[in-house]
């Protein structure tokens, strides 16, 4: 059985400077790099999710109509839009080689990694599967969205889902609270980086 790291959403559009930056980010992006470095051999996967909007439309009423303001509840303005800067991982985030990209948002809102696909368009759960997967660990961009979704959809796939606090950052402090509230009620564990040494 294997384990595998799922980074979510470092992307330029949502980290400070960004369209949708996030107080934060960029230390994020470089603890993420700093925990692959250290531990080389602790992940069998990793797995990179980006949102890869379309230009064209609004992405199944993701992003807000021309002229009327988001919400930022469904609607957002418009960010991460394929093949643009903003969609790029921010330049602190060092990936290994052999990291599996999955893109989502394509057309749609796509916030969980498991709406997303590889380069040969296989699902991330499919991609789970093939590879054994059966641990996840969880980081990355922003609690209270993505990796909420991310991690609440990894453990109704049946894995095993760690969240590293230290490594995520969210929108909205109360928000935030309450998705590790509710990741952990759903069964994830909640621990650090600093506590995989001795996981």
């Amino acid at each position: 059985m294997a384990r595998a790291l799922f980074i979510i959403d470092v992307q330029n559009d949502f980290t400070e400077g960004g369209a949708l930056g996030v107080d934060g980010g960029a230390a994020v992006a470089a603890g993420i790099s700093r925990l692959l470095a250290e531990h080389p051999l602790h992940y069998d996967y990793v797995f990179a999710s980006r949102d890869w909007h379309t230009a064209a439309g609004d992405n199944g009423g993701h992003f807000a109509a021309d002229g009327a303001e988001p919400d930022y509840i469904g609607t957002w303005p418009a960010h991460c839009v394929a093949d643009t800067a903003g969609a790029d991982y921010h330049r602190d985030l060092a990936l290994p080689a052999g990291t599996v990209h999955i893109r989502k948002g394509q057309g749609e809102p796509g916030y969980s990694i498991f709406a997303g696909v590889d380069e040969s368009g296989s699902r991330t759960a499919e991609l789970l599967i093939e590879h054994a997967v059966t641990e996840v660990d969880i980081v990355g961009i922003a609690t209270d969205h993505c990796v909420r979704a991310s991690g609440l959809d990894a453990l109704e796939h049946g894995q095993r889902v760690r969240v590293l606090t230290d490594l995520v950052v969210g929108v909205d402090p109360d928000a935030s609270a309450a998705a590790l509230a509710a990741l952990a009620y759903a069964g994830a564990t909640l621990t650090t980086a600093e506590d995989l040494a001795t996981a």
